[in-house]
């Protein structure tokens, strides 16, 4: 089962930590993700540039909106994701309790939604509804 784990941290925490701190950080977390990978549990992850390099997609009055920065204002701010591959979310959670980067931040573990079946069905009735002299989009790639 995947879970997405969402690692928060206050902002300037990191940045206000010396440079040997900063790194002897960065060297515990990357062990530990080298731990999940060996143990066949890290799915991936990648780290999140700060939030004020963001955009933020609504659609309003019939367009898409793009404005500056995060969804939401928040103590924290999103730092990255991990995907990692547990049995059950105390699984997870035990994983993750274990994980250094919970010392500088809070993380957020959901399930993830396994959207197969339903981009299956999506597929058979996007391909019944096309016909030959259609022409355009065939769906897009996955």
């Amino acid at each position: 089962m995947k879970f997405v784990c969402l690692g928060y941290i206050e902002p300037g925490k990191f940045e206000n930590l010396s440079e040997k701190a900063r790194n002897d950080m960065m060297d515990t977390c990357f062990a530990y993700d080298d731990v999940l990978r060996r143990n066949g549990h890290f799915a991936g992850g990648e780290a999140l540039q700060p939030p004020g390099t963001a955009v933020t997609l609504r659609f309003q009055g019939g367009k898409v909106i793009v404005t500056d920065g995060p969804y939401t204002e928040t103590k924290e701010q999103l730092g990255g994701i991990l995907i990692l591959e547990a049995d059950d979310l105390d699984h997870a959670v035990r994983l993750m309790s274990e994980h250094p980067g919970v010392r500088v931040g809070p993380f957020e573990i959901r399930p993830a939604a396994d959207l197969s079946e339903m981009i299956r069905e999506s597929e058979r009735r996007r391909s019944g509804l096309r016909s030959p002299d259609a022409g355009g989009s065939s769906g897009g790639d996955r």
